[in-house]
């Protein structure tokens, strides 16, 4: 099927950059994403329009090339955005970005995961895939917000977090472990917006809250399709059949009850209006802080807590 222009000046950028990090980086995380930019050339040589429920296609929609990363909902959403760097331990991780920032007249805490449009940023940012730092840095942000009582929005959009050595000698399961026990104790109210991919743990370390919304074209899953697919069938051959098992969609995350809403995108999805998403998402984040707002500390935590106990329970009849 022909590619229109503006799609074939994706498809011929991606192309570009494939080259460039084939040339520039060897890791095991750089092969990973040169894979993952050969399928996104290859849905937009398809044309995936963004009406389809097939999960694969939502895959593929989520990790669009043009879809809106954190720093564009901050930049849609918020005013007075100041970004904090740096864990105190270690050093600054720019996978995973936090800061005060304005919204709806009042200060927030907004923290979330940052992916790379170019090769130089793809690098710099690690491809949007959270180091121990990153984790520790969130989670010093958070509790600094806790402490001056400022609301917590957390927007998702990761593969995973990384897998490096460097990252494992740091101690990445901890701190994701870590974020997992602390969060939860927070006596402010947490919205969690998954807006592109929800990868695993790498997700799952800052998505702790009292509202989790996911956007209609988003994913939040336990492991990729594509690692799916090479554990169980030992290739990548079967993908679509693992995003299909995985149960990866906003929709049917809401059925199952591990999201409270899904958010609309613009027709297509949201790479084609950036703004339009964000101010879809605007009334949801207003009307979900105003909420939450309005219970006390303690009635928020038991709240909290209630809802993660009931989080994969099943009942079984005898």
């Amino acid at each position: 099927m022909p590619v229109g222009g503006n799609q074939l000046a994706v498809v011929q950028e991606l192309e570009r950059q494939i080259e460039e990090l084939g040339r520039v980086a060897e890791s095991d995380v750089a092969r990973e994403e040169i894979e993952r930019l050969k399928l996104q050339v290859e849905a937009l040589r398809q044309q995936v329009t963004g009406r389809s429920d097939d999960p694969w296609e939502r895959v593929l929609l989520a990790r669009h090339p043009q879809r809106p990363y954190t720093l564009d909902y901050i930049h849609y959403l918020f005013t007075d955005f100041t970004e904090y760097h740096g864990d105190r331990r270690f050093g600054e991780d720019p996978a995973l970005i936090g800061g005060l920032a304005r919204f709806d007249g009042q200060t927030v805490l907004v923290v979330g995961h940052q992916k790379g449009r170019d090769t130089k940023q793809k690098l710099l940012r690690n491809f949007g895939m959270p180091k121990p730092e990153g984790y520790r840095k969130a989670l010093r942000l958070m509790q600094m917000a806790a402490k001056f009582h400022r609301p917590i929005i957390t927007l998702i959009d990761t593969p995973g977090a990384y897998p490096g050595i460097g990252a494992e000698e740091r101690g990445q399961a901890e701190a994701i472990a870590y974020n997992l026990k602390e969060i939860p104790k927070l006596r402010v109210p947490i919205v969690v917006v998954v807006h592109g991919e929800g990868g695993s743990g790498g997700a799952l370390a800052i998505a702790i809250g009292d509202r989790v919304m996911m956007l209609e074209n988003a994913i939040y899953s336990v492991i990729s399709p594509e690692s799916c697919s090479s554990i169980l069938w030992h290739n990548w051959d079967h993908k679509q059949e693992a995003a299909r098992l995985l149960k990866l969609t906003a929709q049917e995350l809401l059925r199952l009850k591990l999201v409270d809403q899904v958010v609309p995108e613009p027709k297509g999805g949201a790479h084609l209006n950036p703004r339009e998403a964000a101010e879809l998402l605007r009334p949801a984040l207003v009307s979900a802080l105003g909420e939450l707002n309005a219970l006390s500390p303690d009635s928020l935590l038991e709240r909290r807590h209630q809802q993660l106990r009931r989080l994969a329970a099943f009942v079984t009849e005898s």
